[in-house]
């Protein structure tokens, strides 16, 4: 309660900062004669499931911040997942303040339903992030769209009463020692072992949709993915089968991301670990399997009627300040990477993957609205794969099939 007591002070004090630039400078304020506001604000149920939760807590710091403002408060349940598809809808009737997932981004800018940052968050956002993240909220126009408060990405859960800290570097090498699963059938996990081989979708940076999908020597990562598949030591996580296996003691790894965390500590108890993703061997080279990865960031609605209070209450909540009491409320790992150093995120596994692998082994997934287009294919293909009617003789005609889908 301690510790708790003292973040919230700190987030407090944060929220003051952000309240005297808001009457200090036209760009980014609501200034001090805006004396009733309201601010229909959208998150994550875990975020404002009580009174004290996370946001009800930075609205009420946000308050004192601004004494001079009365603030009305409409919160409602709209995970970061759906708000994109919430906020197209009707742009106009979305809310003021929303949190999102940044492969949303191509979709909401089309959709006129998210602000450029101002001048000063865009300095919030470049001074607490690094270029995987900040790039994460760029636009195809060079422009920043969104305050990134946690990453998002996938990596690896196993039991280290199994695995040396050698072994978790290669994948083959694991699934001679244990049992491994992994969610072959998804189209957001498998594409990393062709990313990891120099993939590209939509060129370099991932905004250019004319140059569609690029998978580098494809059939042969189908191939391997055809004969893992087809390994006794292998399993296809589907529908959280893989968390099962290893609570019960039937396999011995799972990939997810932080959300998953408390859950995989139940499941391996004392031998509960985390790492980055392993590499794997393709044509007798080692090959790093390279997730997507991404930020959930936080948006100001340009159709709002308060849009100057909107963008400031928006970059306060992906304050560094924000961002420790979340982690400390709610478990949510921050972007902001001055915050890596803390000890409680230091000590904390799952913490210290995620952010290890957005930094040195993911690749940020493409915003852009093309990107919609990549999914359904793709999982029709993941399932081919997990269900073996994909098999190594037949890789080369399946993926050509796979990869010409893009082509139309």
């Amino acid at each position: 309660m301690k510790k708790l007591t003292k973040v919230m002070s700190i987030a407090a004090a944060g929220a003051v900062l952000f309240g005297m630039s808001a009457c200090g400078n036209s760009n980014n304020g609501g200034g001090s004669n805006d004396s009733n506001v309201t601010l229909t604000v959208w998150g994550p149920s875990e975020d404002q499931a009580k009174s004290d939760s996370w946001l009800q807590t930075m609205e009420k710091n946000f308050e004192k911040a601004n004494p001079n403002t009365k603030f009305t408060w409409k919160n409602a349940v709209v995970s970061e997942g759906d708000a994109g598809k919430k906020v197209k809808t009707d742009a106009k009737a979305a809310a003021d303040v929303y949190m999102f997932a940044n492969d949303q981004l191509g979709t909401l800018k089309e959709s006129n339903a998210i602000s450029e940052l101002s001048d000063d968050a865009v300095k919030q956002v470049k001074e607490q992030n690094s270029d995987s993240v900040i790039q994460s909220v760029t636009g195809s126009d060079g422009k920043l769209y969104g305050v990134p408060f946690t990453g998002n990405t996938w990596f690896m859960y196993y039991n280290k009463s199994k695995f040396t800290s050698e072994d978790i570097k290669s994948l083959d090498t694991m699934l001679q020692k244990g049992k491994v699963t992994f969610p072959v059938s998804n189209s957001w996990y498998f594409p990393a072992f062709y990313m990891g081989n120099g993939g590209t979708m939509f060129g370099a940076k991932g905004t250019d949709a004319k140059a569609g999908v690029n998978f580098p020597d494809a059939a042969a990562v189908t191939a391997y993915l055809a004969k893992l598949v087809a390994n006794p030591n292998f399993s296809d996580d589907a529908d959280g089968s893989g968390i099962a296996a290893v609570k019960a003691g039937k396999a011995d790894v799972f990939f997810s991301g932080t959300w998953d965390a408390s859950n995989a500590k139940e499941a391996l108890g004392d031998n509960y670990a985390a790492a980055p993703a392993p590499s794997y061997t393709l044509n007798g080279k080692s090959v790093q399997i390279k997730p997507f990865s991404g930020s959930k960031a936080i948006a100001s609605n340009p159709n709002s009627k308060n849009p100057k209070w909107a963008s400031k209450f928006a970059a306060y909540l992906g304050s560094k300040e924000a961002q420790k009491a979340h982690y400390t409320m709610s478990n949510v790992v921050p972007s902001d990477k001055t915050l890596a150093d803390q000890a409680d995120i230091k000590s904390d596994p799952a913490a210290i993957a995620q952010i290890e692998t957005i930094e040195k082994y993911s690749v940020n997934q493409p915003t852009i609205s093309a990107m919609n287009n990549f999914w359904e294919p793709a999982t029709t293909f993941g399932k081919a794969l997990s269900g073996k009617t994909v098999t190594e003789s037949n890789a080369e005609a399946q993926t050509t099939s796979w990869l010409n889908s893009y082509k139309k």
